[in-house]
């Protein structure tokens, strides 16, 4: 497993952001040298921030900011497969892979929030209906990227049927993008990354949760003689970092969030104590990239602070 060890931006633009925010912060994330800016792939916000203007389209969104950076990967963490149909996703990601020039990744979950498919008349099955779905999903979408030139993919499940699809267009990556998948589900999760995962991605959770989830996805990779090896292993932390005290406490209020709190829970301190996390988390999980779930999308000075005193250190 590479241990070169990359800082990802990670943002959650249905909490209130549009476009042109969004664009803000991914042209500062590139021209200070983080690796990549994802999103999230929502509709509705959550909690009781305004939400103003509303939602923002995650591939639309990713669409745009191909054309308008150079070198970052961008993806989304993750993609509700709850909110488009398999097929015409793998022709919009791959759309979007080629008008990037080949810097997607593409993050798939099987969907959890139950009030945006309310406000948005997107039906909701259950979860395990959800979650079967979903392993249809990264069947046709992997099959149809990965289906040669001049041949034709067909697929009989119980929720998709394709017949015949020419399996275009292709992406600009072969034979496809990168594949995330993620979650704290013990079973059905675990062995879907095994399947199909580049990366697996473990969101918000503590030290002890990650490493038993990514010892039951390598436990599942050697359950079908795949090398766990292959798979990336990523965690994702809300971000709060000051040169003192005092900027710390500023950053946290300016997302509704305690200082204690965002210690113990979150990426959040002093560079110092920052560096010091990762190294625990990394030395712990074997994880070889962070991303940076950064909340305030007006202050970019908080990417700078990372970007000079943390980075450099890891």
């Amino acid at each position: 497993m590479t241990q070169n060890f990359t800082l990802r931006i990670f943002t959650e633009p249905q909490q209130g952001a549009s476009y042109d925010d969004l664009l803000r912060v991914a042209k500062h994330a590139e021209d200070t040298g983080y690796d990549a800016f994802f999103r999230s792939d929502h509709y509705l916000k959550m909690g009781s921030v305004a939400g103003d203007p509303g939602p923002t389209d995650a591939w639309v969104t990713l669409g745009g900011l191909a054309r308008e950076t150079s070198r970052l990967r961008l993806g989304t963490l993750m993609t509700a497969g709850t909110f488009r149909l398999p097929g015409p996703l793998a022709i919009s990601v791959a759309q979007v892979d080629q008008m990037s020039g080949g810097r997607v990744e593409f993050g798939l979950g099987s969907g959890w929030y139950e009030e945006e498919h309310t406000a948005y008349g997107i039906p909701f099955p259950s979860l395990k209906e959800r979650f079967d779905r979903y392993a249809e999903q990264l069947e046709i979408i992997t099959g149809l990227w990965e289906t040669p030139e001049g041949e034709t993919f067909s697929f009989d499940g119980q929720h998709y049927q394709l017949t015949d699809s020419p399996a275009l267009p292709k992406p600009a990556q072969r034979p496809r993008p990168p594949v995330l998948i993620g979650g704290a589900g013990k079973k059905r999760t675990p062995a879907l990354a095994a399947r199909f995962a580049d990366e697996f991605n473990l969101p918000f959770v503590d030290v002890d949760t990650a490493a038993a989830q990514f010892e039951r996805v390598d436990a599942a990779c050697q359950a079908i003689g795949r090398d766990s090896g292959e798979i990336v292993r990523s965690a994702a932390m809300v971000l709060c970092v000051g040169k003192d005290e005092a900027e710390l406490a500023r950053r946290a209020q300016a997302i509704g969030r305690e200082v204690d709190e965002l210690r113990a829970n979150g990426l959040a301190g002093t560079p110092a104590e920052v560096v010091d996390k990762i190294g625990s988390w990394r030395e712990r999980t074997g994880i070889s990239r962070l991303y940076l779930q950064v909340l305030d999308l007006t202050d970019l000075g908080h990417l700078d602070v990372v970007a000079s005193e943390v980075a450099p250190q890891l």
